[in-house]
């Protein structure tokens, strides 16, 4: 079994007040040990016992979560191997009932939706309180989600968007660069000379952008584009 180490903890000094949070099993993925280490804390400290697993990378994370039954995942948002945004989905996919709680120190306000709208189950930076993470913790747990304040505001300004501008910003900067040229008018050759790339790239990223927007045409795309 390939697993970082695991930990087994169980309260002495205080008589737990929820019999509920009893034989929880979590895993703790983050490349930084002394992250992981101070989270088992906060863990124990919110009143949970059971098992915990830690992960240094996001290829011994699905290695976990694949091997054991993993009820609440506490996963960074990038590592070395790659980014979690990836990664979630796969989780979901091995355990549907996993929770994903997402504790990054990248800014909320600018990726907590992206993680969300992957399938995490709640986004905390780590600049956090402590009592907001034991907050969070409880809350993934009882409830299945941990919305804080910031996130609700994202989620409700996403409202107000149309779905079409939705499916707009799944593009990158190098698609959205390209669909203008292609609405413009200008050929795959012609993309290619001005960007100075090869047109067999521009061919692959204009079939990237039809799937992305569930699309099969040019005409399909410029239609779209007209109704924002």
């Amino acid at each position: 079994m390939a697993i970082v180490f695991k930990s087994i903890f169980v309260q002495t000094n205080k008589k737990m007040t929820n019999q509920n949070l009893k034989n929880v099993t979590f895993v703790l993925a983050d490349d930084h040990s002394l992250i992981r280490q101070g989270m088992e804390i906060v863990i124990e400290e919110a009143g949970f016992e059971g098992n915990i697993y830690h992960a240094s990378t996001l290829q011994k994370l699905l290695k976990c979560v694949s091997e054991n039954e993993i009820e609440i995942a506490v996963i960074d948002a990038v590592f070395p191997d790659g980014n979690s945004v990836t990664i979630i989905p796969e989780l979901k996919k091995i355990k549907p009932e996993l929770k994903v709680l997402v504790f990054s120190g990248l800014e909320e306000e600018d990726y907590a939706l992206k993680f969300f709208n992957a399938g995490a189950n709640g986004f905390l930076t780590k600049v956090s309180e402590e009592e907001e993470i034991k907050n969070a913790l409880l809350k993934i747990y009882h409830e299945g989600r941990y919305i804080s304040t910031v996130s609700q505001g994202l989620m409700m300004a996403s409202l107000q968007v149309s779905p079409k501008q939705n499916l707009l910003s799944k593009l990158t900067e190098r698609e959205i660069q390209i669909v203008k040229m292609y609405v413009q008018g200008y050929g795959n050759l012609e993309i290619a000379n001005q960007l100075d790339i090869k047109q067999n790239t521009v061919s692959t990223i204009k079939k990237r952008v039809f799937e992305k927007l569930d699309i099969d045409n040019l005409v399909d795309l410029a239609d779209l584009l007209k109704s924002l």
